[in-house]
């Protein structure tokens, strides 16, 4: 066991922590501040999304591919790492269609919440922490094994998927609070969903470690960037542009992906 988890999977299960806890971190914003500014937000899960599509498609398919060709030769490899991409998409969408993550967070001004509804929304709370936490699993891993073959590729894969786990953790608080009045509820609830994504990845690592190769991480990488683009495509920048009152959805999406180039080049000197 202690072979199992070396330095260097310990940083690994650090960084994807560490982006769950974000979530949390959503919860608090609800709690103990005002509203999000709309415009914000939406730049935000912009950056977010503009990080996530390029560094999946920019490095981590790119690993992909290189793992299979180690074993199987450049045409194979390009032909199994497109295919494990597309095996990415077809994951989260079937996800995604029996438990569907919560594309909207409820608004604290909404009359709902002054109707002493608590049955309904004590529901609503639940529900949105069991899709986000079914959502948070795979992301879980794709911080953790991005991490473990590459810190520079994972940690702003990390950050990106931090910014992203915040409204997660908002659209959690927001209807467990106004059911329970319990900040603590609210803050448990969020953190206990964000704790799922350093659980994933530790079921994914031990699950897998007995057999990891090339061929295994080319499968993982090439899952993970489909995972990663399609959450940023059907859930990111949706998101944002229901807040955004101008151009912050494209300006966040442009900064986020000239963020993750610059940080990519960074690391690489």
């Amino acid at each position: 066991m202690s072979d199992l988890f070396n330095h260097g999977v310990l940083i690994a299960l650090g960084v994807s922590l560490a982006a769950g806890l974000a979530t949390a971190l959503g919860s608090l914003m609800v709690l103990f501040s005002k509203r999000p500014d709309p415009r914000l937000l939406a730049f935000g899960l912009a950056f977010a999304g503009g990080a996530m599509v390029y560094v999946s498609l920019s490095e981590i398919l790119n690993k992909a591919i290189a793992s299979f060709a180690l074993d199987y030769g450049d045409r194979l490899g390009f032909t199994f790492g497109t295919l494990a991409f597309l095996g990415g998409v077809l994951l989260i969408v079937a996800i995604d269609h029996f438990i569907p993550n919560p594309h909207e967070s409820l608004d604290p001004g909404d009359p709902l919440f002054h109707k002493g509804s608590q049955g309904y929304l004590r529901r609503v709370g639940l529900l949105t922490a069991v899709a986000v936490t079914a959502h948070n699993f795979p992301e879980g891993l794709a911080t953790f094994f991005a991490t473990l073959e590459s810190p520079s590729v994972g940690m702003p894969l990390a950050f990106a998927i931090a910014i992203h786990n915040i409204p997660e953790g908002i659209a959690i608080a927001v209807p467990v609070y106004f059911a329970t009045h319990n900040k603590l509820y609210a803050f448990g609830a969020s953190l206990l969903s964000g704790l799922a994504e350093p659980i994933g990845a530790v079921i994914g690592y031990v699950a897998l470690a007995g057999v990891l190769s090339n061929a295994v991480f080319g499968l993982v990488f090439g899952l993970i960037a489909g995972v990663m683009v399609f959450l940023a495509l059907d859930e990111l920048l949706p998101a944002a542009k229901r807040y955004a009152r101008g151009h912050e959805t494209v300006y966040g999406l442009v900064t986020g992906m000239a963020t993750l180039a610059l940080s990519l080049v960074m690391f690489k000197w």
